[in-house]
């Protein structure tokens, strides 16, 4: 099964039939569908982790001990708060797990976070492309094939006659 996904044949799309052609622009729809709903999910992701760091880097310095702070518990409830030590704060590690750092740990955690995010959008960014490349020769093939098809359907009658 390895040897198929590393060594795709490759087909003529002049030798598939419109059917065939149909068949395989829904999947390259897909697929890009697909794909663009991931790189959405990575930026959308990315903007989170950099605003992590933003308040990590910026937010520690100017805390004032005795002030109120709002605590986020959801994403749409928030209680409350004091800042007890504006040196560590609590990075959220995925899968529910917490860590205390201090913020030049978190801030390097978020750096790597957005770096490797930024990575993963470039590579879905490279392939949606191919894709969206990929569809268009096969929407051009599938365009042809129906003209001439169409065409030659009068023309074979008229020679006919």
């Amino acid at each position: 099964m390895a040897s198929r996904n590393s060594q795709q044949e490759s087909i003529s799309l002049d030798t598939l039939t419109p059917q065939q052609l149909t068949a395989v622009k829904k999947q390259l729809d897909e697929e890009v569908e697909h794909l663009s709903a991931s790189y959405s999910q990575l930026a959308a992701a990315q903007a989170k982790f950099k605003e992590c760091l933003r308040v990590v880097q910026t937010g520690s310095v100017g805390f004032d001990r005795e002030k109120d702070i709002l605590v986020p518990l959801t994403n749409s409830l928030y209680v409350k708060g004091k800042l007890a030590d504006p040196e560590h704060v609590i990075v959220d590690v995925g899968t529910g797990f917490f860590v205390e750092k201090d913020t030049k740990a978190a801030s390097e955690f978020y750096e790597a976070k957005v770096g490797e995010l930024e990575a993963n959008i470039k590579d879905i960014e490279a392939i949606v492309q191919n894709k969206t490349n990929s569809l268009r020769v096969v929407e051009e093939v599938l365009r042809q094939k129906v003209l001439v098809s169409g065409a030659g359907g009068p023309q074979a009658q008229a020679q006919a006659a």
